[in-house]
């Protein structure tokens, strides 16, 4: 076994992985909980209370914990998505006590402060108006919103400038108490620990914590052919087209991740060489995965102009028909398993890329692999497997949304 694993009298499981020859270490609490898990009242509260428990507690301030983080060289941070939130820490092996104590104070003692609140709800309405104004962002989060149109899926991370101008300390304060339980968390940490030293801390720290699993109620998403448009006075039009993927545990996961580097993961691939390379279309093309654990998204980005559209989609319908038709060809499966070996192994070499993968696992219910076994995962994918792939998703029906200078975009998909 490369980690090891312990579940506190409260609920709280601690996960670790030591790595030898370094002396930092990564610390992530997660907390099974995210946008899908807010109800109408909630709308970006996950996101909101990310930001907030960095406000202090009743006997501490933000700039207090600041000063602390900082004085012992870490760097802290968090991230809120659909299903979960990270706080993180990266740190030196010495400072793993004062971390733990940082983060325990911070997640199960917030203050909830007024002035707080209305200071933080400022910061998050501008980080929503910055993701606005990117039509990347825009296209991307439209897209999620269109492909799981009346599924818990569909909601923003951010919330809207509507849902968050609504948002009271007190529906805030109840989300937490609702969503934020030991029995719901996960500690994972990685780099050059002691699994027994780590529990022993970890227990000072959050042992006081309670509350039991919170679950999460699973549902199918509802696959139809739709088209979203956002208009904006831009001079290219950014587009997503796709569907329906695989979710997390899906058996034809790892298919599909080598399906998605042929079609258009690196610059090697199909739909860049065919868009950028040889008919110059657009600077930026490419394709991306989302799972979750009841479904999952796949799509392809694309920015260009205007009176590009109709040949872009007609390229991408093409080599989207092609991969269904034909598939991939031996040669081009290998040098695209390489590709994917050699960037898993690179991406899993540093402690916080390690402690990612170990917690969101873990807290997604996934099976603990190790690189090497990750790579035998990918190694045994044939042929056949991606035709297969392609078959079981790129039929499927598709979303087509689009950003820019465009009111609509019937008779495109």
């Amino acid at each position: 076994m490369f980690f090891d694993r312990t579940v506190l009298p409260n609920g709280l499981t601690v996960i670790t992985e030591p790595m030898e020859g370094i002396r930092s270490l990564s610390v992530g609490l997660w907390l099974d909980t995210g946008s899908r898990d807010e109800q109408p009242r909630e709308r970006g509260a996950s996101h909101f209370l990310e930001h907030l428990l960095f406000k202090g507690t009743e006997s501490t301030s933000a700039l207090e914990i600041a000063q602390r983080f900082d004085a012992i060289g870490a760097e802290a941070n968090a991230f809120t998505t659909k299903d979960a939130t990270c706080f993180w820490v990266r740190l030196l092996d010495d400072d793993l006590a004062e971390g733990l104590e940082l983060l325990a104070a911070m997640v199960q003692r917030p203050a909830f402060r007024p002035a707080d609140v209305e200071s933080e709800r400022d910061v998050v309405l501008e980080e929503l108006t910055m993701s606005e104004d990117d039509p990347e962002d825009s296209v991307h989060e439209g897209f999620l919103a269109a492909v799981f149109d009346g599924h818990p899926l569909g909601h923003p991370v951010l919330g809207s400038h509507e849902s968050i101008g609504d948002l009271t300390g007190e529906v805030l304060q109840r989300y937490w108490r609702r969503r934020y339980r030991a029995g719901s968390a996960v500690l994972a940490v990685a780099g050059h620990l002691d699994h027994d030293q780590v529990v022993d801390l970890v227990g000072g720290t959050f042992g006081d914590w309670n509350g039991g699993p919170e679950r999460r109620m699973l549902q199918p998403a509802s696959p139809r052919s739709l088209t979203h448009t956002i208009w904006r006075d831009t001079e290219q039009v950014h587009l997503v087209l796709g569907g329906l993927g695989p979710s997390r545990k899906d058996t034809q996961r790892y298919a599909f991740g080598v399906l998605d580097s042929v079609l258009g993961g690196t610059t090697s691939s199909r739909l860049f060489h065919a868009v950028r390379e040889s008919r110059g279309l657009a600077y930026s093309v490419y394709s991306f995965r989302a799972a979750f654990d009841d479904t999952g998204a796949y799509g392809i980005y694309v920015a260009t102009k205007q009176r590009n559209l109709p040949v872009v989609l007609e390229v991408l319908d093409q080599e989207i028909g092609a991969l269904i038709g034909e598939g991939v060809t031996e040669e081009e499966l290998a040098r695209v398993k390489g590709g994917v070996r050699g960037s898993m192994a690179l991406a899993l070499e540093d402690p916080n890329s390690r402690m990612m993968h170990l917690g969101g696992d873990e807290l997604g219910g996934q099976e603990h692999l190790s690189v090497d076994e990750l790579i035998g995962r990918v190694d045994a994918v044939t042929v056949d497997d991606v035709h297969d792939a392609a078959e079981a998703v790129l039929r499927g029906p598709r979303v087509l949304t689009a950003v820019g200078p465009i009111d609509d975009l019937e008779g495109y998909l």
